[in-house]
């Protein structure tokens, strides 16, 4: 297995580098009759997008997505639906002292090993740019979870250890970070601000809610939606850690304080984040991934060459100081390719 695809009924398959001629992705097992248009794309690639401000990496794409296959007359035919974003402002020349050198923190090392020959430029394949294909699929996952009334909601919890004390959703599109409190997004604002003077970068927490999702979801043993969830989560290049409902915390609860009880009108508190037995109960679920500090930074570094020598380098090229915001639509992207998937997958809900 290649490592490309995700999803089982649902199944995507993302392809491209950085800087190649662009990314794109092959959407199998969609539905047929489901109304799809480029214009359906424009509201989530636009929050994806690179060079909207000070905080993001100054590369500017229009991330304008082509449907190359699957869609007749607006309407999903039930075959693949191959989407293509095409590369418009690419500048390989920062990247040239990587042919010999190693990034710390980046997969760079990694990929050598795996491979020995790869695309370097901008990360290539194993760089963010891969994840604005995730995006495209997202929203044609969407589109099939829209009438079903299930809401998938990524917003900014922490960033540079500080974290949203008042969680408003209807502050998260007027914040620049996409955080529901709007006194932490400023203070998170100047935080960024100063760290990147610094020529570092920041860590953060995003927070993921549904609500909507119907009970029943999630299959026995190895497919359970939480593991599920967690697998697509993780496999975004930033991420370190996951955690769902209660997560760590519930490590340091007493039984009678985690579970969650059961009445006639529903659930009390909701520790498992809406799943159980890894099996979604109609609750709401509520996903928190960590994201590691962007590792393309401009201070000198220690590395190695490809020879193993020692070496010091430095990275002036275009990149973000911290993966928030550009990364907000992609998980929300993530998490509605797996409750597709699952949906489509699940006999008891059908």
């Amino acid at each position: 297995m290649s490592g490309n695809s995700f999803g089982e009924a649902f199944r995507v398959t993302t392809f491209g580098e950085s800087h190649g001629h662009g990314v794109g992705v092959v959407v199998d097992g969609c539905p047929p009759r489901i109304s799809l248009s480029p214009q359906d794309f424009v509201r989530d690639m636009g929050r994806r997008r690179p060079g909207k401000g000070s905080h993001t990496t100054p590369r500017s794409e229009e991330d304008r997505v082509e449907i190359l296959s699957g869609v007749f007359e607006d309407l999903t035919t039930g075959a693949p639906i191959t989407l293509f974003i095409r590369n418009h402002d690419v500048d390989s020349r920062p990247y040239e002292t990587l042919r010999r050198l190693f990034r710390p923190g980046h997969g760079d090392y990694t990929y050598f090993k795996k491979y020995g020959h790869f695309d370097f430029r901008g990360g290539g394949r194993y760089s963010a740019r891969e994840t604005a294909a995730r995006v495209a699929a997202g929203v044609v996952a969407g589109k099939v979870l829209e009438p079903l009334g299930v809401k998938v909601t990524a917003y900014t919890l922490e960033l540079g250890g500080i974290r949203a004390e008042h969680i408003n959703l209807d502050s998260i599109e007027k914040s620049p970070l996409y955080c529901p409190d709007m006194t932490s997004s400023q203070r998170m604002e100047e935080a960024i601000s100063m760290i990147k003077k610094q020529g570092d970068s920041l860590g953060c927490i995003a927070e993921i809610r549904v609500t909507g999702c119907p009970a029943g979801l999630g299959e026995p043993v190895f497919d359970k939606l939480d593991a599920d969830l967690a697998k697509a989560i993780m496999s975004i290049g930033t991420v370190k850690g996951v955690e769902i409902g209660a997560g760590f915390e519930a490590a340091r609860l007493k039984g009678s304080e985690n579970n969650n009880t059961l009445t006639p009108n529903g659930f009390g508190l909701n520790r498992a984040g809406g799943i159980l037995g890894g099996i979604s109960n109609g609750d709401e679920i509520i996903v928190r991934a960590a994201m590691k500090p962007i590792p393309s930074i401009s201070q000198e570094q220690h590395t190695i060459d490809h020879e193993g020598n020692p070496a010091m380098v430095s990275f002036t090229g275009r990149h973000d100081t911290a993966a928030i915001p550009r990364i907000i639509p992609v998980f929300e992207a993530m998490v509605k390719i797996v409750l597709v998937d699952h949906y489509l997958r699940s006999k008891t809900i059908i």
